[in-house]
Parts: C-alpha cells; structure tokens; sequence
C-alpha cells in the first residue's frame, strides 16, 4: 500500500504536459522526482484519448508508464459502484472515472492533485494542494 503517495488527476496531467511554466507541472515533477507520484489506469487513458501524434503518445507514455501503478480489482470495482450510489443519493452525480480515481485513491492511503472541484464532495478523500510559495 503507497501510504500517503498522491494520484494526479486528468486536470492536473494535461496541465504537466500542455503548460510547462505552470504551477501545477512544478508539483507533480516534484512528486515524480520524490517517488511519491501514482499512476492509475484512469488517468492514462483520459490523458491518450487526446493525443494527436504518434510522437506526443510516445513522450507521454515515457513519461507515465514508470510510476508505480494502482490497479483495480473486483473488490475496487465494487466500491466504485458504492461510491457512485452514495454520492447520488445525496444528489451528487461525477464521472465514473473520477469516482475510480477516488477510490483507487481511498484505497491505498493516497491523495488527489486535481483542478476539479467536485472531488472536495466525496467523503474521505484528501487533496493534495500546491505549497504556497512565500
């Protein structure tokens, strides 16, 4: 189990790769350099669906692909489904890929880099934030 490792969200990965002066790819090269960086099978996916060259799929897949890999049993699936179902009763609906990474998240002791809002409404899971630089 990671404990206390961090999983970045989609939001965040595009900024990594789009924006190289952005807060936000200073973080996570940092959290990537520290070894405390998680990949799930969400983010890679979201972050290829939008690749436009063959050489783009490469520097990402380079990139990506030597984090440490959360994987989603039976067991995970499950909960994800029961996340889902508590959220909506309490009149939350969020993508099901943000549930997953949530999850995966709650699930090994590891918080969320992302840009989205909606992940503060699920119960138990932390954020990781930028440290301010003062």
């Amino acid at each position: 189990m990671p404990n206390s490792g961090v999983v970045a969200d989609t939001s965040v990965w595009i900024k990594f790769f789009n924006d190289p002066d952005s807060p936000e790819k200073l973080s996570l090269a940092g959290l990537i350099q520290k070894r405390l960086l998680f990949l799930t099978g969400v983010e890679i996916a979201e972050v290829l669906q939008g690749v436009r060259t063959e050489s783009e799929k490469t520097e990402i897949l380079s990139c990506m692909s030597v984090l440490p890999f959360l994987g989603c049993t039976l067991t995970i699936w499950i909960r994800i489904g029961e996340l889902s179902a508590l959220l909506r009763r309490r009149g939350l609906i969020l993508p099901l890929s943000d549930i997953a990474i949530a999850s995966l998240s709650l699930e090994h002791g590891c918080s969320v880099f992302t840009l989205d809002k909606h992940f503060e409404k699920i119960p138990g899971l932390t954020l990781h934030r930028i440290p301010c630089s003062n």
